[in-house]
């Protein structure tokens, strides 16, 4: 009997994956757990293996396609199995991001599942419409309504949300474009598919690549616009003299340079100093719940990273374990992984606390939006050479100076808390050898 390879759910509140591209078509001979697609989740993207050995067959979802976990996604024929060994093809279609206004909704979920309800939002179904066939209406309900019903009987045209908002941000009248998707409906690539054939003067005179908002990037917009709506966002910075952390770094480095590893950078001397600081500061390491504030005993630091799908956070576990050797190994194999789009799920969850260095890019100080639901996020920005009173008699010398903004959740972090956390990094950087006392 064929294999089905279905689409597996990498985290206990995933929903949905995006197909991001197949590694192998229709046909392939693959071997268990061969890499045969790469998927994003909301998180993070994910290679996916093969659940045994045999050929490829039915692939039933295209690059792009937004797919529920758990739904069949292609067969594996097992040695002298055929397509005529194949189930008879049940299709779910691809999912979309729904749209309040699209669909006019006179059921609640407590009188439909769910997945039923989700399903009539992304058909354009009144589920009043929809007869139950027992306490509750289900997907197969709508499923056996859907069987009889035309896409003008449901909507005046069967569109998903994304080819809506598509048609709106281009002047698209969804009337005059041919849909492609399940049972006629347009898809977002039918309507950019439209826009291509009509002059830019018919689309409001300009032009413009629209790029749609879909996974991780999504999932960032999502997370940034929630976390600063919700969390009381109070703002903190000091400048930091950082003569003897240069001086540190550059002998750390020649230990490196002896063990033939990379060069230690600045961020990994701040991750150290961090995690210390965080040890000495247990609400900065801390979240925010409905009713109580959780002081997390284990220290793993985030560290913002840009990768090719958007902005990703590695996560550095346990780094008040870590010596900066360490540190810095990790942190060189996190980011070449995310530039390569290869970070797995557990390298990306379970942080407490988040660095966002920019001062490679010569930003010298500015405002991080905390990472939910973490309470806290440390701006790092470069290192200016400044001069500056050094002591009582008002010598100057020039010092390389640099700012640190800890942005902090005010129902958690109180600003004398934030204070002392900052203080704590001063003395570190500027007093490496105060973190052995």
């Amino acid at each position: 009997m064929p294999v089905p390879f279905i689409m597996p759910k990498f985290d206990m509140d995933q929903e949905q994956a995006t197909i991001i591209s197949w590694e192998k078509r229709d046909g392939d001979f693959v071997k268990f757990e061969e890499t045969v697609l790469t998927v994003e989740t909301d998180k993070v993207a994910i290679e996916v293996p093969s659940p045994a050995t045999g050929t490829l067959a039915r692939i039933t979802y295209k690059d792009g396609d937004v797919v529920p976990v758990t739904t069949i996604i292609a067969y594996i024929l097992k040695d002298g199995e055929t397509l005529a060994d194949l189930p008879k093809a049940d299709i779910t279609p691809p999912l979309s991001k729904p749209e309040v206004d699209s669909v006019s909704q006179s059921l609640t979920s407590a009188q439909a599942t769910p997945v039923a309800v989700r399903m009539a939002k992304e058909e354009g179904v009144d589920l009043s419409k929809v007869a139950s066939s027992g306490d509750k209406i289900t997907r197969r309900d709508v499923e056996l309504y859907l069987a009889n019903q035309t896409p003008a009987s449901r909507v005046a045209v069967a569109a998903t949300p994304a080819a809506r908002r598509v048609a709106r941000e281009k002047g698209i009248d969804l009337e005059n474009v041919a849909g492609s998707g399940p049972r006629g409906r347009v898809q977002s690539a039918d309507v950019s598919k439209t826009a291509k054939q009509i002059p830019a003067s018919v689309s409001h005179g300009r032009e413009a690549e629209v790029i749609p908002l879909t996974g991780i990037r999504r999932t960032i917009a999502e997370r940034m616009q929630q976390s600063f709506q919700q969390s009381p966002h109070i703002a903190l910075t000091v400048d930091v003299d950082m003569t003897e952390a240069e001086k540190v770094r550059k002998r750390f480095n020649a230990q490196a340079e002896k063990l033939a590893q990379p060069r230690v950078t600045v961020t990994a001397l701040i991750i150290k100093v961090v995690a210390w600081a965080l040890v000495r500061n247990p609400y900065i390491n801390a979240s925010f719940n409905s009713d109580s504030i959780s002081l997390w005993k284990d220290v793993n630091i985030g560290v913002a990273a840009a990768a090719p799908q958007g902005l990703v956070v590695p996560v550095l576990k346990g780094a008040d374990t870590l010596g900066v050797g360490e540190i810095n190994l990790r942190l060189v194999e996190l980011a070449e992984r995310a530039r390569e789009n290869k970070l797995k799920l557990e390298d990306v969850q379970g942080g407490t606390f988040t660095i966002s260095n920019l001062g490679m890019f010569g930003v010298r100080q500015f405002r991080a939006i905390i990472n939910p639901p973490e309470s806290a996020i440390l701006a790092v920005g470069s290192a200016v050479r400044k001069p500056i009173v050094i002591d009582e008699q008002d010598r100057v010398e020039v010092r390389p100076i640099m700012s640190l903004t800890l942005s902090a959740d005010h129902r958690v972090i109180d600003g004398i808390v934030a204070a002392r956390f900052l203080s704590d990094l001063v003395t570190g950087l500027e007093s490496p050898s105060m973190l052995l006392y």
